[in-house]
């Protein structure tokens, strides 16, 4: 059975017997820099190294079914992986192309990986959840949906993204295997995103935070904290029950975060639940002594759910109450809102509509 070659980073590759060592990154320029899926194309190595790759390797393990693009130039991405399971990423604009103090500025992009097919969290809120855990996805599955989106939009070689692991699953329950695809994405000789570029968004397990945290490995750290007492956020996150608000602070609290860096809060504001400046005045209890920002995110309805989008007055009375007391905070725009935008409404909408027929409901 042929092997992902995106599953594997350079020493790797030298230990199953591709060499010499300057032929691997070659190898690892022709797919992550040159943007180039067929072996037989990668003209400067030996004929017999080419046959040999082709026999034992495929190079990428996705396949677009789906793609939506927004009225703000947000684009979704539904893949279809080998065994037919899917899996969505998205593509978001943050800056325009611009002139700034007489420069040219690129356009600054962010992607959003998934790293699971579904999820085991369970988030109420979340239509992930509402197709349950199938399975993890390898390193190259997820390294992938990062080269798809250069090559897509044929970026240079060297145009580094933002990325960020809170697409579909949950991160830390996928540990190894993310960890892996971020050594590989962040590795010189491919896709070259530096760690500080990547971050991961948890919803809170509390050891594999301190885990990651000693790894060092330089990535940004996001929590998706959603409430701010252990009986709503239970009741929104089950897993709150097994790793409760303290538990993650606490861990947080033992990350190591660049000085000019800090711990990302995700705040997902939901109407008349947890929207009220009682919370907001917990929120600022709870994260004292703590390098943070907090992303007030509008709940993004979808069919079905029995949350709603708050109104803007109450989001910049929140916000306020979080700045006036020292403590940075940001309204994140909903993004591509005319599209299917929240995780997993793509996904929901192909097992509805189309093949493969086992996973219609």
């Amino acid at each position: 059975m042929k092997k992902c070659f995106m599953d594997y980073l350079p020493e790797e590759l030298l230990e199953m017997g591709i060499e010499p060592k300057f032929r691997v990154k070659q190898l690892y320029n022709w797919v992550y820099r040159k943007y180039v899926d067929d072996f037989e194309k990668m003209s400067n190595l030996p004929k017999d190294l080419r046959a040999k790759l082709k026999e034992e390797f495929y190079i990428n393990p996705l396949e677009l079914v789906n793609h939506e693009v927004a009225s703000d130039g947000t684009e979704k991405f539904l893949f279809k992986l080998h065994d037919n399971h899917t899996v969505e990423t998205v593509l978001i604009k943050m800056k325009d192309e611009r002139i700034e103090n007489g420069k040219k500025k690129e356009a600054k992009w962010t992607v959003c990986v998934s790293t699971q097919v579904g999820c085991k969290v369970g988030c109420a809120f979340c239509l992930t959840a509402k197709g349950g855990f199938v399975r993890n996805l390898s390193a190259g599955e997820i390294v992938a949906q990062v080269w798809f989106m250069k090559k897509f939009k044929n970026f240079d070689e060297n145009k580094a993204l933002n990325v960020v692991y809170m697409g579909m699953g949950e991160p830390l329950d996928n540990y190894d295997n993310m960890v892996k695809a971020i050594k590989i994405i962040a590795h010189p000789d491919g896709l070259n995103i530096s760690p500080k570029r990547q971050t991961i968004s948890t919803s809170g397990i509390a050891p594999k935070i301190k885990r990651l945290g000693e790894e060092n490995l330089g990535v940004n750290l996001a929590i998706s904290l959603h409430a701010v007492d252990d009986k709503l956020r239970e009741e929104l996150i089950p897993l709150n029950k097994a790793y409760n608000i303290q538990s993650v602070i606490d861990a947080v609290r033992e990350f190591p975060i660049d000085k000019r860096k800090k711990v990302m809060f995700e705040y997902l504001v939901i109407k008349d639940v947890n929207d009220d400046i009682a919370s907001a005045k917990k929120l600022v209890k709870l994260l004292n002594g703590i390098p943070s920002k907090v992303n007030l995110i509008y709940f993004n309805p979808y069919p079905g759910s029995p949350y709603k989008r708050p109104d803007e007055e109450t989001m910049k009375k929140f916000q306020r109450y979080l700045l006036d007391r020292g403590i940075t905070c940001t309204i994140r725009e909903s993004k591509g809102i005319d599209i299917s935008a929240a995780c997993g409404q793509l996904r929901e909408k192909e097992l509805k509509s189309c093949t493969p027929p086992e996973f219609k409901e």
